[in-house]
């Protein structure tokens, strides 16, 4: 994979690129938008407690593909509230530090979620060569 932020538009506001792109032939898992809900089926009431939960299972479907971090190519995460930015900010960062390439990303806010409880949502592409 190769990121592409072109030296003609602004710079990413955070930690993504404007683009990825992947290699020819490659494989590509899409997750389901993966909501704060533990195994256990509670759900957490801080947003960095649901990011890491929906981290944690964008992981385990990855690993259940023979991927991992370092095979996602975009993210696209959807929040409640712009407060919790920060803290979903530093989950995201936290999740992809073993990552050389990094993802496009996508933020949204938006008005609410299945349960009013869920904060924070996120979901995944990944590819692989091989």
């Amino acid at each position: 994979m190769r990121s592409l932020n072109p030296a003609s538009i602004a710079a990413p506001l955070a930690r993504y690129a404007h683009g990825v792109e992947l290699p020819a032939g490659a494989r590509i898992l899409r997750t389901s938008g993966q909501l704060g809900l533990a195994a256990d089926g509670s759900v957490p009431a801080r947003v960095e407690d649901q990011a890491a939960i929906c981290f944690a299972n964008i992981r385990a479907t990855l690993a259940e593909g023979g991927m991992d971090v370092a095979d996602i190519c975009h993210i696209s995460a959807w929040l409640t509230d712009r407060a919790d930015l920060p803290a979903y900010m530093a989950a995201r960062d936290a999740f992809l530090s073993g990552a050389n390439v990094l993802p496009a990303s996508t933020l949204l806010l938006v008005a609410g979620f299945s349960r009013p409880e869920f904060k924070v949502e996120i979901e995944v592409m990944a590819a692989k060569v091989g």
